[in-house]
Parts: structure tokens; C-alpha cells; sequence
């Protein structure tokens, strides 16, 4: 399946695209959109206009053109969920230009997009999880890797699954977001919103085995063997490194930390608010996608487990 990029930072849009332009700035100067969104949104604005045979301008365009995008795109094989935020940058584009720049038609209220799908979310066993929380201080790290690596490599595995937090918000975490004394982390999340999480005993020990072995007293909690903030690339590739040490016939990344996190709050009974609240969603319904997750788990017990099932 083809993969559009939409997370990647890219130049900003060059002066030939004044309308572009002038968005991005409203993203960033009066949203206050994070330079991950302003990013995202350029890049979408970006490939719809290099997809066009010959560009007639943003006010030539109608309805048709976004069709025969959208057909290229599923022809493509694009994930969906990738194709809905491809045009929800556009669709914020021209909402832009019909309320602030007193355009009088948005061609995109015409175009109907393929419903999102409602696969499960990939959850790891409890056993499963236990056994990458332990890899770092078992396998051998490469020479070059600074003698603190398995340390801090820890404390992330440790803290993905501890607060269940999304790979941007734990590169994110500085030193005074972690609070020795509650046990907990400031969380920055989507849309800038703060929230606390409780942080366990063994990520908390973890967390602070690295920071004396590395000596990290102040800034950015994890760091490159520069001594610069840790990329989301990077921390993707530690935990990919640790499965592929582990040989778990699941493909482990840290999004499924989160949705073991969840999952395993919800199977212990932890309530839906609760865990929503620990997410970080905006919504209960995108937290009640763990539900049926639990139910469907439930329902493998029973059948295994009742005579009559």
C-alpha cells in the first residue's frame, strides 16, 4: 500500500503560491498550529498542486479536480486515513479562503471522501510487553552507542507503555515535566493541550537510573549520543531494534505500546473516562475503539473457557 508522506517537515511554500502562503501564516500566527500541522498542510497543499497536469490557479479549480485526485490517490492504493488528512488540509485551505478571503464558492463541499476504516487496533499480551521492557539491559549495543544507551533505551520503553503517551509527546518531555515527587509527567499534547499522567514505579526507577547515568539535569529528557533532543525517528528505531530482538511475531512500534496501555487498563476495569483522559482524546468515541478490543478478548475466554460456549 502506498504511503503519502504527511509528517515530514518540509521548506515552506515559495513566493509563487501567495494564497498557500498567506494560510500557513494564519495556521501558525493565529491558530497557533504546531510547526508538525503548519508542515503536514504545506505538504498536502504541495502535491495537489505538483498532481495537476497544467494548475489553472486555486480560483480555476472546481469540484472535478478534486475527484479525479481523490481516484488517483485510491488508484494509488493509499491508505485511507492518510487520504482523509490529505483533504482535510485542503478542505481547511478553502475554508480559509471562503471566510478570510471572501471567496464565494468552496469547490470541496461537493467532493464525498471514503469513510475512514474501522480496523482493531494490534494490542500485545501483557507477556509480550514484559518481554521488550527487559531487552535493553539484555542485548549488546552497538560500539558506538554511548555507554548510557541502555538506560535511556529503557526508560522509553518503559514510559511508552507507563503512561501510554504518543511518540511525539515523549520526545517532547524535559526534565522539569517530570515530577519525582507525584510520580507523574507533563504531558503536551495534540492541539497543544497539557495533561498529566501518573508515571509507574518501574518507569519512574527507569527514568532515573538514566538521568544519573547520563548525567541529564536540565532541557530535553532524552537525548542523541550528541547531546541533542532524541527525533521521533530515532526513538522509532530504537524500538524496532528491540523487536527485531525479541522475534515477537508481532511488529511492535510505539503506538502499540498506547493501545496495550489502553487495553489493559480497560481489562482490568479501569473506566472509559479515565482512560480517555490518560490518552489524551478529545473524544470518548475514539477511546471506545479499546472497548471492543476488551470485548472481542472477553469473548475468547468465554469460548475457550465456558461448556455451552
Amino acid at each position: 500500500m502506498e504511503q503519502w508522506q504527511v509528517s515530514s517537515p518540509t521548506p515552506p511554500v515559495p513566493p509563487a503560491d501567495p494564497l498557500a502562503e498567506k494560510f500557513l501564516q494564519f495556521l501558525e500566527f493565529e491558530r497557533h498550529s504546531s510547526p508538525r500541522t503548519v508542515a503536514n498542510y504545506e505538504l498536502a497543499l504541495r502535491q495537489f498542486r505538483e498532481a495537476q497536469k497544467a494548475f489553472p490557479g486555486w480560483d480555476g479549480l472546481n469540484s472535478d479536480h478534486f475527484r479525479r485526485h481523490l481516484f488517483s490517490m485510491m488508484k494509488k492504493d493509499v491508505a485511507r486515513a492518510t487520504i482523509r488528512l490529505h483533504f482535510a488540509a485542503l478542505r481547511s485551505f478553502f475554508k480559509y479562503l471562503t471566510q478570510r478571503q471572501g471567496w464565494k464558492h468552496n469547490p470541496l463541499l461537493d467532493v464525498q471522501l471514503p469513510k475512514q476504516e474501522k480496523g482493531l487496533p494490534v494490542v500485545l499480551t501483557l507477556k509480550q510487553v514484559l518481554e521488550m521492557l527487559e531487552l535493553p539491559l539484555k542485548v549488546e549495543q552497538e560500539k558506538q552507542a554511548p555507554v548510557w544507551a541502555p538506560e535511556r533505551d529503557a526508560a522509553i520503553l518503559e514510559l511508552f507503555y507507563s503512561t501510554g503517551m504518543r511518540l511525539a509527546e515523549l520526545v517532547s518531555i524535559n526534565v522539569p515535566d517530570i515530577d519525582v515527587i507525584s510520580e507523574s509527567v507533563r504531558v503536551v499534547g495534540k492541539g497543544r493541550k497539557e495533561r498529566l499522567c501518573p508515571i509507574g514505579a518501574p518507569a519512574m526507577e527507569a527514568i532515573q537510573r538514566y538521568r544519573v547515568k547520563a548525567g541529564v539535569h536540565e532541557g530535553a529528557l532524552f537525548r542523541s549520543k550528541r547531546g541533542t533532543r532524541i527525533t521521533t525517528q530515532a526513538i522509532a528505531d530504537v524500538v524496532e531494534k528491540y523487536w527485531r530482538h525479541s522475534g515477537l511475531p508481532v511488529h511492535v512500534t510505539p503506538h502499540k505500546f498506547r493501545h496495550s496501555f489502553a487495553t489493559h487498563l480497560l481489562n482490568a476495569g479501569a473506566d472509559l473516562r479515565s482512560v480517555q483522559t490518560l490518552l489524551g482524546h478529545a473524544s470518548l468515541s475514539t477511546t471506545q475503539i479499546y472497548t471492543h478490543v476488551s470485548t472481542q478478548r472477553m469473548k475468547e475466554v468465554y469460548t475457550k473457557a465456558h461448556p455451552r460456549a
